[in-house]
This record gives structure tokens, sequence and C-alpha cells, in this order.
């Protein structure tokens, strides 16, 4: 999911500079949204992780 946070943000730069003002704000919208839930995600797991980690030892 990182992965296509960093390609639309990629594409939100180059629409930028080409001047595309509309694809660059929905594209850089979309990297935002998918980057906060990777964030979100990330989160989850690692409390998961750390909470599975503790029963284990």
């Amino acid at each position: 999911m990182l992965k296509w946070a960093l390609i639309f943000f990629v594409i939100s730069v180059i629409a930028g500079a080409f001047g595309f003002t509309n694809i660059s704000a929905a594209a850089g919208g979309i990297a935002r949204i998918l980057f906060f839930i990777f964030i979100v995600i990330f989160v989850i797991f690692l409390i998961l992780g750390l909470v599975a980690g503790e029963t284990l030892f």
C-alpha cells in the first residue's frame, strides 16, 4: 500500500510540474489517503505484535 501511495505522489508531482493542477490535486489526495491507511494498519500490527510477543515470553 505504501508503494501505491508513493506512485500517486510521483504522479502528483509530475502532473503539477506540467501544470495539470486538477490531476495533481486528485493524485495527491489519493496518496495522502493511502499513506494514512498504511500508518493506521502499521500501528495496529505493531500493537498486536507487541501484545503477542508478551504472551509468548
